[in-house]
């Protein structure tokens, strides 16, 4: 436990000392003006993200030093790291000048690619399928994760409320559960690494927030975290690793089918996620993030519980349970509550 506390800390410090670094910066050549989707009223520096993955980086650089990551571990986090700096990277350039939608996506599915490399050919979901099948499956799975928390990222705090109560109970599962079998060890300082980060970031993205993410920041966060869970349920916790982001999947989702089916064009900025809703409704950023931190805890012990459930009823009636949950808090945020 000493070593993931060391990890999340000092992750957390060395994200706060780079925001401090490089806000000037980001205050003078990264502004992001309000448009359609915007919750904000006044040009705000963005691209903290790139704090976080620094908070992130160091910790992991820490803990592959400190030999708290066996070396077959510390060579999948290096890679991870490399891809989620490469998407990162795009995510930086779209925020300064935007990309055509085709080599963005193309750029990102390649990162993805990167990513499940990473992990090696035994990490699977399906292995009745082709491995090319599977890996093609996973990196649709991980364009549309990491494309929804940058969607998910339009209010103050609400990535903090989204990711970290996720990243803590997974943390918590690699340490003392041993989810991600093998992966055990590298899911719990990844994922601790990356709380500590967003944790460091927190403050200063408290409502009315100083800074924001970016691009840069919700893209690299999307796929570490999408890669998280697909190591969770490749190690045979695929309920777990429904559970966990089952809220902003959800929101996500349906705004998207509700855009779909209405014709319009989902890929410009709009108002019409759930959270948005409750924001416009006169709920303050700090209360909605509240609310689905709650829900996000929630959810969390949900799965832990079906990393010990044993039987398709007891795993299926957790889902049910965080599909309830999970209505519950769309009801709540669109005013149907």
């Amino acid at each position: 436990m000493l070593p993931l506390l060391v990890v999340l800390f000092a992750a957390a410090i060395a994200a706060g000392v780079l925001v401090i670094a490089l806000r000037p910066l980001l205050q003078r050549y990264a502004l992001a003006r309000p448009n359609a989707r915007s919750s904000h009223r006044t040009p705000t520096p963005q691209g903290g993200g790139i704090a976080v993955l620094g908070g992130c980086f160091v910790a992991l650089g820490l803990a592959a030093a400190m030999a708290w990551l066996p070396p077959a571990s510390r060579d999948s986090a290096g890679w991870l790291a490399l891809a989620a700096a490469l998407i990162g990277l795009i995510g930086a350039i779209d925020d300064i000048r935007p990309l055509p939608v085709v080599p963005r996506l193309a750029g990102q599915a390649l990162t993805i690619l990167l990513a499940l490399w990473a992990v090696g050919d035994d990490a699977r979901l399906a292995p009745a399928l082709p491995l090319a099948l599977e890996r093609a499956f996973e990196v649709f799975a991980g364009l549309w994760f990491v494309n929804l928390t940058n969607f998910m990222d339009g209010l103050d705090w609400l990535t903090v409320a989204g990711v970290t109560p996720l990243l803590l109970a997974l943390a918590l599962f690699g340490a003392f559960g041993g989810a991600g079998g093998d992966h055990a060890t590298l899911l719990a300082v990844v994922a601790a690494a990356l709380a500590g980060g967003m944790l460091g970031f927190a403050p200063f993205n408290r409502p009315p927030a100083r800074l924001f993410l970016g691009d840069v920041g919700s893209l690299a966060i999307g796929l570490i975290v999408a890669w998280l869970l697909f190591l969770l349920a490749s190690g045979g916790a695929l309920v777990a690793a429904l559970l966990l982001p089952m809220y902003s999947c959800a929101d996500a989702t349906i705004t998207l089918c509700r855009r779909l089916a209405r014709g319009e064009r989902v890929w410009e900025a709009h108002r019409q996620h759930v959270y948005q809703q409750a924001a416009d409704r006169g709920w303050s950023a700090a209360r909605v993030a509240g609310t689905i931190t709650v829900a996000n805890v929630a959810l969390a012990g949900l799965a832990a519980l079906a990393l010990t459930a044993e039987g398709l009823a007891a795993q299926l009636g957790l889902l049910a349970c965080g599909a309830a949950v999970t209505g519950l808090l769309l009801a709540r945020l669109g005013g149907r509550l």
